[in-house]
């Protein structure tokens, strides 16, 4: 159990991390966010602008005036375009989800390289916290607190636009909130995303461990050693292995190339990319089935969660523990600037 004490602690050195990176942990991604919905509502402006609005649509071969759309579609088709509208509309989060990606990237480089190089690593080591804590509360910030505040923001963000085209159809004639609101998948999809975080958190952990571990023993350069060393040794296996293929083919003795790629390089560089798990179980499509309604998001949970069940996630969790141990390590022995 964590004591009162470290609970405290912990409580404090989040607050530390969060307002010494507030830029990148929540303005970064609050002002991708106000784009995206500043970009989309000045395209529909721009376009009822310019355009303007049909004054007849034809429906079934029969012209109908726009003002009348509400009463002459079908039910069944109001139905289906609000489903539609609900189901997909948290897909306007994604360039959200890159940012965090980058995010992280950048905030564990220099998690621990940044203290050293200006030396307020003197000062964070006076006050009573160990090198764990220190260490753990960065982890946590990386693969908890900035992917929830992210996620937080991309649904404020696809609720807007959600909105801006509701209004939008409002406008041509055809008012679908009643309908919106109603549609279960309104609600389901901001909790799907939400529950997709104890899955990130597993399957970031080995690349958050090994940015953190380079961030906490390169002397310059952090992004060189966190890229060059998985990247150079990738290079140099594939090297042997066409070598092997060359000499030694005709026995089958070759270094299993793509193992490596998959279990280690795309782990240890693409873990903090939110759904990386889909390409360990033939990608999106296992998850996501195209209906007459629009798209089926029903299985997008079970289906991470199911990537849990496989060695690839636990191997990987193993692995970023040990890195975190590892730079403790190098924090509480390695402090030159």
């Amino acid at each position: 159990m964590i004591s009162d004490k470290n609970a405290n602690a912990m409580k404090w050195l989040l607050r530390r991390e969060f307002w010494e990176h507030k830029g990148s942990m929540f303005w970064a991604p609050l002002i991708v966010g106000t784009l995206l919905v500043a970009l989309l509502g000045s395209l529909v402006t721009y376009g009822l602008m310019t355009r303007g609005i049909p004054a007849w649509v034809t429906i079934n071969g029969q012209p109908q005036p726009h003002a009348n759309l509400d009463t002459v579609l079908p039910e069944n088709t109001k139905n289906m375009i609000a489903r539609m509208a609900t189901t997909i509309y948290m897909g306007a989060s994604a360039p959200l989800l890159l940012v965090l990606a980058v995010v992280v990237f950048y905030y564990c480089l220099g998690a621990l390289h940044d203290e050293r190089r200006d030396r307020s690593i003197l000062f964070w080591k006076s006050l009573p916290v160990s090198d764990r804590m220190t260490v753990l509360s960065k982890a946590i910030m990386a693969t908890v607190v900035a992917p929830a505040i992210t996620i937080v923001i991309a649904v404020a963000a696809s609720l807007l636009l959600l909105f801006i085209a509701s209004i939008t159809l409002g406008v041509l004639g055809l008012n679908l909130f009643t309908m919106v609101l109603a549609s279960p998948d309104l609600y389901l999809s901001p909790l799907r995303l939400a529950a997709l975080l104890p899955v990130y958190v597993v399957w970031a952990l080995p690349s958050v461990g090994w940015l953190l571990l380079v961030s906490s023993w390169a002397k310059s350069k952090p992004i060189l050693w966190a890229v060059g060393v998985p990247v150079g040794a990738l290079v140099a296996i594939k090297w042997i292995n066409a070598s092997l293929e060359g000499v030694y083919g005709l026995f089958g003795l070759t270094l299993t190339l793509e193992h490596y790629a998959s279990d280690v390089v795309a782990r240890i560089l693409g873990g903090i990319v939110p759904g990386i798990w889909f390409t360990f179980q033939g990608g999106l499509s296992a998850a996501i089935h195209p209906t007459r309604n629009g798209m089926d998001l029903s299985g997008l949970v079970p289906q991470s969660y199911m990537s849990l069940a496989g060695p690839d996630a636990w191997i990987g969790v193993a692995m970023g523990v040990a890195m975190l141990y590892g730079a403790v390590r190098m924090r509480r022995w390695r402090d030159e600037g």
